[in-house]
């Protein structure tokens, strides 16, 4: 009897868990292959969604999915873990032991033998070396970091509306700023503004948010949302300011400090709350992972195949991987559409290499637009079809395209019939539950 071809996934992000998933399901059960997949957290979250998680208007409950859950239910193995290092000669990679919050190591180093191996890392937060960011500055790169945020930012907002029940008086003001307008920055304004209106129907009010709650929204570039039209960047900047949020464009930052935030303009901005979302890198154990070669950000470097450059059995996707896009030294964009297209590319490559068929043609990212949800004040976008070319959206429709990216992320999961109970049972426990959490 033949062994087993042996396939590792490291990371469970869309990327990875969508190949994972799509592989354990047409090999895995099959016995055709063994599929195990590694990764830090225990449970998955669709990243798009990290920002809702950290303003408090979704509870991850309903949305975060089990690893070791899904892995059984799927035909393959989870293992947890954080990537330290591979040995590409003998085709090992290793995880860094796990502690537990209490900082005691609970699960030794191991290694795990491959055939094919799959880089689906994802991407942490870039801070540029700016001094103190790293210091004094919220990521939002994980599930654990983002509720670690709704908790915080919970905490401030209850002690402030506590005012008149105190002897001594206090300064209400919180001072929010948000360093990086792109979709998550943007996005993450309008959701804390909505949820800083929320709570004063649930006791909280004394907090009158008009007069209490700053948010600022910095930008280095010329405008907002640079990945979308100028008109919609315009549209959605006004937007923001009719609610109340500070829009700063041209405005580098050259120091974080634990008050506040220096700018390259000599504009010193208070802030309680500093979140960085001002672009991405690939994770630090990226940057000598066994002589593969990277990017200066620590993206792997892969061609058309996905393959990376210097070793054919070793595959990487999504934020990870620095795709070539076109022949014009252009690159794929970290974006969640493509760590879509990636995985089903390379489940469809290691299904044909383990039936000792050739990788059919080269991956070709379809770039289906962009769209941006100031939560429930509105959505606006742009759609790019292949005959009608790129359309404009807005309003309900808007709205309906982007909640349906996240179920055709756990179609890619669960499948159609699962994917509609999921939704039914969601839409059930938020007639019942607050609109926001409160704890």
């Amino acid at each position: 009897m033949s062994k087993l071809h042996r396939i590792v996934v490291v990371g469970a992000g869309a990327g990875g868990l969508e190949l994972a998933t799509r592989l354990g399901d047409r090999l895995g059960r099959r016995n055709q292959a063994t599929i195990t997949m590694l990764d830090a957290q225990r449970r998955h979250l669709w990243k798009p969604l990290l920002h809702e998680v950290a303003a408090g208007t979704i509870d991850p409950a309903e949305h975060a999915l089990s690893l070791l859950a899904h892995a059984r239910k799927h035909h393959l193995r989870f293992r947890i873990g954080r990537l330290e290092s591979i040995d590409r000669e003998q085709q090992v990679v290793w995880l860094a032991p796990t502690s537990n919050e209490f900082d005691k190591k609970i699960i030794p180093r191991r290694s795990f033998s491959y055939d094919t191996l799959v880089i689906a890392v994802g991407s942490v937060s870039n801070d540029f070396g700016i001094p103190g960011v790293a210091e004094h500055c919220w990521f939002l790169d994980s599930f654990s970091e983002a509720e670690q945020f709704q908790r915080r930012l919970l905490e401030m907002l209850l002690f402030r509306s506590t005012g008149k029940c105190l002897q001594e008086p206090i300064d209400r003001t919180l001072d929010v700023a948000i360093v990086g307008a792109g979709a998550t920055g943007v996005e993450l304004a309008a959701q804390l503004h909505h949820v800083t209106r929320q709570l004063s129907q649930y006791g909280l009010d004394a907090l009158i948010p008009e007069q209490h709650i700053r948010i600022n929204l910095l930008e280095a570039g010329p405008r907002i949302l640079p990945a979308l039209p100028e008109c919609m960047s315009i549209e959605v900047s006004a937007e923001l300011e009719s609610l109340g949020v500070c829009v700063l464009t041209d405005c580098r930052v050259t120091e974080v400090t634990e008050s506040g935030i220096q700018t390259s303009t000599d504009t010193f901005l208070p802030a309680t709350i500093k979140v960085w979302a001002a672009g991405i890198r690939g994770p630090d154990c990226l940057a000598d992972l066994d002589s593969l070669e990277t990017n200066r950000v620590h993206q792997l470097k892969v061609g058309k195949d996905l393959l990376t450059t210097v070793d054919k059995n070793i595959y990487a996707i999504g934020d990870c991987a620095a795709c070539p896009l076109g022949d014009h030294g252009e690159w794929v964009p970290p974006r969640a559409q493509a760590a879509h297209q990636e995985a089903q590319f390379v489940a469809q490559a290691i299904e044909r290499r383990i039936h000792g068929r050739p990788a059919k043609g080269q991956y070709v990212y379809h770039d289906y637009g962009s769209l941006v949800t100031l939560g429930h004040y509105s959505t606006v976008g742009n759609l790019m079809g292949r005959i009608t070319g790129k359309v404009r959206v807005s309003g309900w429709i808007a709205r309906m395209v982007y909640l349906s990216l996240y179920k055709m992320h756990q179609v890619a999961l669960h499948g159609w019939m699962r994917t509609s109970a999921l939704s039914l049972a969601n839409l059930l426990r938020r007639s019942v539950n607050p609109q926001i959490k409160l704890h």
